[in-house]
């Protein structure tokens, strides 16, 4: 059969997407499902990883329908960067809700880390800054606060006793799923995010795996964001599709906007707002406090991020209630007097770059009589 089309998933933050492609990369159909956003407390935040799975599955079955699946020459995946999980490996059940990318219980730990003067040596190797924000403590929470985990392996040796747990960013959960348990992997951008993953190495580090508390054989194989991750099961579409490309939404963004030379740059706005900067095979240097990151293959590339950023018109919908929908935002923004100095500051989650302020709020700064929505 003619390998006529091309299979994207899109699993972001508050919402799963598929888009079918034709042979020249020209959107067929397009289905999207909301993502249900769960807050156990107060700066936690978490996603129900089998939601996520079925809403993708409903999605790549919604913009197939008709469609053979052996006309399809490829998937791919890009995903929400950090949330991160544990699962099963034997039923494939997770083990744990995901912890997203904003949630903030890991504060504590970092602040106790940088006490200890460990950020310098850490961003050195990672070329990330000690927050919350990244996998690492997010993994060493689940690890310790998930009742049963190591019993699963009851009388095993210590570098047994989590043997059938697998960890990985939802990359790697779609993965397990698509393949159905075949491949346990990830890609050099989302492993690029964890805080256990060595830019200069290009490997899980040993010393912050001992650091974090993280056994190696939990980890997912890190291969290159254009490289095989196996193929579907032939079961979920009809005939298996070859899974050949996996890169986190920042990365993969940046080589959707272009971003193909060192220099070149992009900022995007979804729930927060991430700009990139391409540089190369060069591993840069931030002096202002700025992340540094795989952008995919043997490329680099600074990045600054802010958390909170479409999710602010989202809360004026859904929270405050003072629009009816999102696209109402623009007509109100056009009516507002910046003169004013009313200012909104949206650290639902923390403050990002510069800053790294994971205990920083929102604030709603300068409010007089006269003002409304």
């Amino acid at each position: 059969m003619p390998k006529t089309h091309l299979l994207a998933i899109d699993q972001g933050t508050t919402s799963s997407r598929a888009i079918l492609f034709d042979g020249q990369a020209r959107p067929l159909r397009s289905h999207a499902v909301a993502l249900r956003q769960i807050y156990p407390a107060n700066g936690w935040v978490e996603h129900d990883p089998g939601e996520i799975w079925r809403a993708v599955l409903e999605c790549c079955r919604a913009v197939l329908k008709g469609v053979q699946a052996d006309t399809v020459a490829g998937l791919g995946i890009t995903n929400q960067r950090e949330t991160s999980l544990i699962w099963d490996k034997k039923t494939g059940a997770a083990l744990h809700n995901a912890i997203v990318w904003q949630d903030r219980r890991g504060a504590q730990r970092c602040a106790q880390l940088k006490r200890r003067g460990l950020e310098a040596a850490i961003a050195r190797k990672t070329g990330l800054r000690l927050d919350p924000y990244f996998s690492a403590t997010k993994l060493e929470w689940l690890l310790k606060n998930v009742k049963g985990l190591k019993g699963r392996s009851v009388g095993a040796s210590r570098s047994d006793q989590y043997k059938d747990v697998a960890f990985g960013t939802i990359d790697s959960w779609l993965i397990w799923n698509l393949t159905k348990g075949r491949v346990h992997a990830t890609d050099v951008t989302n492993a690029s995010r964890t805080l256990l993953w060595n830019l200069k190495t290009r490997d899980w580090d040993d010393g912050l795996l001992k650091l974090f508390g993280v056994p190696r054989a939990i980890l997912p194989e890190v291969r290159e964001s254009s490289g095989d991750f196996g193929a579907t099961d032939p079961m979920l579409f009809g005939s298996p599709i070859p899974i050949l490309g996996v890169a986190g939404d920042q990365q993969a963004a940046s080589f959707g906007q272009a971003c193909f030379s060192p220099g070149d740059v992009k900022a995007t706005y979804g729930t927060g707002c991430f700009v990139l900067v391409n540089t190369g095979k060069r591993l840069p240097k931030s002096k202002n406090r700025l992340l540094v990151t795989a952008l995919a293959q043997e490329d680099y590339a600074i990045e600054g991020s802010i958390f909170i950023a479409g999710a602010l018109v989202q809360w004026l919908r859904d929270e405050l209630g003072l629009l009816a929908t999102a696209a109402e935002s623009e007509a109100l923004a056009k009516r507002a007097r910046p003169a004013e100095g009313l200012y909104v500051v949206p650290a639902f989650t923390g403050l990002g770059a510069p800053y790294w302020n994971p205990q920083a709020r929102g604030a709603i700064l300068g409010l007089t009589r006269d003002m409304g929505k």
